[in-house]
This record gives C-alpha cells, structure tokens and sequence, in this order.
C-alpha cells in the first residue's frame, strides 16, 4: 500500500504553477479532500458544488479542521485570502492539478475496468506492488469524473506504481478518464450485463470497457480475460488502439495466466498457477472462485509491470473482504451464548455475474449442525427491458447451489420468486424493514446469510440492522 510520505504533496508554489491561479499565501499540503466532513490537518480542499450543495459553505469547516487552504472560485468573507487558492472553475482546478500529478512522473501506471470484480481487483494489485515497491492507488471505488481526477492530484511525486479504477454507466465516459490516466497497462476484468439500461447489447457494453485502450501510453499491454465472450472484440479494439503486448489470464491452459490447480476453502482459496513460464503457489484471503479470477488478473499485471510475484502472493494472502464485498462476520445474538449466525454482506453492489459469483460463494460454504444457507437479495439495477427476464434466471444459480432459503425484495424480485419452490422461497417483502422482520424471527444458531443487492435498494440497511444484533465483539472470519 502507499507509503508514508517524506515530501508534502504539494505546495503553494506547485498549486499556482499547476493552476493558473491566484495564491497568495505560502503552505504545503499532504492531502487533498472534498469533503469537509472527512478533511484532515493538513489538506487542500476543494470546494466543488454541484445542483444541490455549494462548497464554498464549508470551507470555514475544512479550515477549521487543519486544511491549509481551500480551492475556491471567490473570495469568503472573513476568510484571509492566504488560505484560498482562486480559481475559475473548481471541478477544472482539480483536473489540471491531476494532470500535473500525471506529467511530473513517468512509472508503470495500470488501468482497469470491467462489470463486475473492479475494485477488489485493485485494491489486491494495489496491495501486491505495495509490497514491492511504493504504489499510489484511487481509495474505494473513486472511478467516476470526481474520483479519477481527485486520485491522479493525490499521486505522489515519489510513488514508485499507481492503479487506477476506472467505471462507467455510459458510453464515452471511460474515454474522458483514461485520457487523463494514460496507463501503460489496461485491465479489464470481464463483460457482464451491468448497466444494460443505457446500451442496446451486451456489445455495446464491450465497446464501452474497450474505451481504456485508447489512452494506453509507453509499452501499451493489454490485459484480457480469455474466458470471456467478448475477448476476441475486446482484443479487437486495443489491436487498433495500437497495444503492443497482450497478456491473457483464464482458468484453462490456453491462457497466459492460469491455475493449474486450486481449491475453495470457506475463507480462502488456495491456488497453484503459471504466469508464463512461472510457477507460482499462493493462498488468496477470500473465498470463491472469483476471486481465483482477479487473482490471476493481477500477477499479471504484477508480471508485466516488473513487481516481484513472491511478494505479490504474500499480499494475495493478506487481503481481507471489504464491507459489502464479502466481508463476513459471526454474530451472536443471544446474549452470554455462543448461539450465532454467518453474516456474508456483498450488499455493496449487484448484477447478474457478481449473484452468480456471490451465490456460488455462499453455495460453497460449510454450515454447521442443522443450520441453513440462506440468501436476502434486493434488485439489480439499471438492466433495462430484460430486468424481470435477468432476475428470474438467477433461480437456476439458487437451485445448483443448494441455497435453502431466499429472502426477496425489490419490483423485479417479484419475477425470481415465481421461479423458485415454495420450501426455498421465504417470501418476498415490501422493503428492507420488513424483510428483516422476518429474517430475524427465521435465524437460528449456524445459519448462513448472504445478503446482496444493487446499493438503490438499501440492502446494506438490512446489513447494518444484523449487526446491531451480535452481543459480542465483532468477530471477522473472512
């Protein structure tokens, strides 16, 4: 991961050369924020505004809180100008000072997109070059037109690896972020039907992912997922996006990163693989196959980039579940017992391959006793005309997996659960309130729950709500 800094990140003279702006004062900042509730001693905050906020309110807040100075486009009244950087358009500011960041380094710099798997992939190959060597990456899923400007302004000078995530709902928009990013390496992860609402096709969304080639920079590999139905359109489009090296991972031996061999556990996976003529052992911190996936995808990347793939591995087994992407936690809700239940919450997000894999995981995983696997799903959002079609074809992945009980809720959810047998349908409710309601009167000790859905459907509430259960201190498995 990034490493403490030595040198500021920035300095009154580096923001007015950067900028074009008017500053006045004399400081150095170590961070940047646009947030004032998340400001640090010590920042520059950027005072963005959007159609229902205005910065320009809080920046006596984020001063207030340590930043040295704010980037502003007025002067405030009764803040001294020392502490304003002035521009004419924040949200501009903060691009140029990205490209600055961009322009006074020249490192292996990786890109990625994809539908599903994006930022867990990241954040392990964050962690697997941070291992090696000093590496700088966006924080949480900062993907957007917001947080890959804001990513690149908070590269250090001295980082030695950066990642980027890049997302997308629409067509043209990973275009704009690469071309700030210009990454030598492009990862995309897989094509899935995410988003369908704004494309025609399943193409379409592939065309949009292959976006990423066109900023690719210096040695220009791109980095495929074989085993994906789009792959060979995919690679179409970096051919001619001029990508001079491609790099191939997959679960069969016709790929240039594959497993030779792995086995699931609960809580990890353990893999032996070969990248390239390399043979490599290597346990992953998190279960499921997916995660087999993203693994491979990243020694890759490390590969190409020139890390060490020892260290890599080591991080590999290190990474642990992020809240709403797998983490697990037992709780024990009834008080001065070990009575508990396995909380899985993947509730940050969904679409038709991220259940699939989460339904896998959660098919996979052992339950003690008489306990039951059971899963509290939400909608999937933003898919469109074939909405109820995809969220019906998610029984066959309920039923192969040995899933004993669903819990639904959401209008589309109505189309799985005249799919599924009325001994693993537990019903479908109006919201998050009241399907807790009834999951809460069903639990019993060494049940399992996975809990998902899109975030517009507040399944992450129904999260929040089990936890408030345990009687103990949390406890994370996995």
């Amino acid at each position: 991961m990034t490493l403490t800094a030595t040198d500021p990140l920035w300095t009154s003279n580096d923001v007015r050369d950067a900028l074009d702006a008017t500053v006045s004062g004399t400081w150095q900042c170590w961070g940047l924020s646009i947030d004032s509730r998340s400001v640090e001693r010590d920042d520059m905050f950027f005072a963005l505004s959007g159609p229902n906020f205005d910065g320009h309110n809080y920046v006596q807040d984020a001063l207030n809180k340590g930043a040295v100075a704010a980037v502003v486009e007025r002067e405030i009244d009764g803040i001294d100008n020392n502490q304003l950087v002035i521009v004419k358009d924040v949200r501009q500011a903060m691009v140029d000072l990205g490209q600055a960041a961009r322009n006074r380094v020249s490192i292996p710099i990786v890109a990625l997109t994809g539908s599903v798997g994006k930022t867990s992939t990241k954040e392990a190959l964050w962690a697997s070059l941070g291992r090696y060597r000093k590496t700088h990456a966006s924080v949480s899923s900062f993907n957007n037109d917001i947080g890959v400007p804001l990513s690149l302004a908070r590269m250090p000078a001295d980082c030695e690896f950066a990642v980027f995530e890049l997302g997308m709902n629409h067509a043209g928009e990973i275009r704009d972020l690469v071309a700030q990013v210009r990454p030598n390496v492009a990862i995309v992860t897989n094509v899935e039907l995410a988003h369908s609402e704004f494309f025609d096709s399943a193409e379409g969304i592939a065309d949009a992912k292959a976006e990423i080639f066109e900023g690719l920079t210096g040695d220009m590999v791109a980095i495929l997922n074989i085993d994906n139905a789009h792959y060979e359109r995919l690679k179409d489009h970096a051919t001619r996006c001029g990508a001079k090296k491609f790099i191939t991972f997959g679960m069969e031996d016709n790929a240039d990163v594959y497993p030779s061999q792995y086995v699931l556990h609960d809580d990890c996976c353990c893999v032996n693989a070969h990248v390239g003529p390399k043979n490599m052992t290597y346990k992953i911190g998190q279960p499921g196959l997916h995660w087999v996936m993203n693994s491979l995808a990243v020694l890759a990347a490390v590969d190409q980039v020139g890390g060490d793939l020892g260290l890599a591995g080591l991080a590999l087994a290190e990474i642990s579940p992020l809240p709403g992407r797998g983490q697990r936690r037992r709780i024990y809700f009834d008080e001065g017992s070990d009575v508990n239940f396995l909380l899985i919450d993947e509730s940050y997000n969904a679409n038709p391959a991220s259940m699939k894999a989460s339904l896998e995981t959660l098919g996979a995983t052992t339950v003690k006793g008489r306990g039951l696997k059971i899963a509290a799903l939400g909608d999937m959002a933003e898919l469109g005309d074939d909405a109820d079609l995809l969220h019906a074809s998610l029984g066959q992945y309920i039923l192969a997996n040995g899933i004993d009980r669903v819990y639904l809720t959401g209008e589309h959810m109505k189309a799985l659960s005249r799919q599924l047998p009325a001994d693993v349908l537990a019903g479908h409710y109006h919201d998050t309130d009241d399907l807790y309601q009834a999951v809460r009167s069903d639990l019993k000790h060494n049940d399992v729950i996975m809990v998902k859905g899109s975030r517009s459907t507040g399944m992450n509430r129904l999260v929040d709500d089990l936890k408030e259960l345990d009687h103990s201190q949390y406890k994370q498995v996995g």
